[in-house]
C-alpha cells in the first residue's frame, strides 16, 4: 500500500515504515528457512538506493551463500551464533579507490544523456580536487595546510584531507546502505545482525579481497528462530 505525497510523489505509510523499523532487531539465532536469492538481489537493490558522498557509491557488496565458505567465515567471526546459523552472509565493504572511475561512469551513464554544466564541473575538476590524495598522502597534507589557511577568513572543506578521511568518507556513505539493506530484508520477511566483531584480515584472506578494502560489517541474514533475540529492545530516553 502507498499513499501520494504532492511534493515527493508516492510514499509508504509512516505506520508501515514504524513497523519496520520496530521490528527490526538484531537477531543471534537463524532457524532454517531458506533465504530465496530473488529476496537478496532485491534487498540489494535498495541498499544502493541509500543516500551516498556525490552518488559516488564507495560500497561492495560480498553474498557468502555456499555452506562451506559460510562455516570458514565463522572462526573469522569468533563463532557467533549469528556467523554460524545465517542463512547469507553479506559483507560489506567500503573503497576509496573507486571514485574516480565512478566521476566517469556517472558523466557517461547521465540520465538523458546531456549532463548540466555545473555537474560535469564538479565531476571533472572539484571532485577530483576534493579526493585526490597523492602519492602517500602528500596531497592531501597540502590541502590540509591550504585549507587551514583559507579557513581563517572563511568557511572551507576541511575533509577528506589524508588517507584516512577517505577511509572514512566511503564508511560514511557504505553505512547508509547497511541500514537499507537490514530494513529491506525486514520488509521481506527476513532478519539479519550486523556483525562488527570479526577479524578483517581473515575475512578478506577468505574473499580474496585485496587490502585497500574496508570491511564496514557484515550482515547475518536469515529468517529468526524462536529464540533469535536475546532481550527485549530499549533506547536511552531521547532527551
Amino acid at each position: 500500500m502507498t499513499v501520494e505525497n504532492a511534493d515527493s510523489g508516492p510514499t509508504a505509510p509512516i505506520d508501515v515504515f514504524r513497523e519496520v523499523v520496530n521490528s527490526r532487531r538484531s537477531v543471534r539465532k537463524f532457524d532454517e528457512t531458506p533465504l530465496p536469492d530473488d529476496v537478496i538481489r532485491d534487498c540489494l537493490e535498495l541498499a544502493m538506493r541509500a543516500p551516498n558522498s556525490s552518488n559516488l557509491q564507495p560500497w561492495e557488496f560480498h553474498v557468502v551463500r555456499s555452506q562451506d565458505l559460510r562455516k570458514s567465515m565463522v572462526p573469522a567471526c569468533f563463532g557467533q551464533n549469528a556467523a554460524r546459523t545465517a542463512q547469507a552472509m553479506i559483507v560489506v565493504v567500503a573503497r576509496t579507490d573507486t571514485w574516480s572511475k565512478h566521476c566517469r561512469d556517472l558523466l557517461a551513464e547521465w540520465p538523458g544523456g546531456e549532463v548540466p554544466k555545473l555537474a560535469r564541473q564538479y565531476y571533472e575538476k572539484l571532485a577530483p580536487f576534493n579526493y585526490t590524495q597523492g602519492p602517500f598522502g602528500v596531497f592531501g597534507f597540502a590541502k590540509r595546510i591550504l585549507f587551514g589557511l583559507v579557513g581563517l577568513f572563511r568557511p572551507v572543506p576541511r575533509f577528506p584531507v589524508s588517507l584516512s578521511d577517505m577511509k572514512l568518507w566511503a564508511t560514511k556513505s557504505t553505512a547508509l546502505a547497511c541500514e537499507n539493506l537490514m530494513l529491506a530484508l525486514r520488509a521481506r520477511g527476513f532478519d539479519s545482525c550486523p556483525l562488527e566483531g570479526f577479524d578483517e584480515v581473515r575475512v578478506r584472506k577468505l574473499l580474496k579481497l585485496p587490502r585497500n578494502r574496508h570491511v564496514v560489517m557484515i550482515v547475518a541474514a536469515g529468517k529468526s528462530a524462536p529464540n533469535g533475540v536475546y532481550g527485549e529492545q530499549f533506547r536511552f530516553d531521547s532527551e
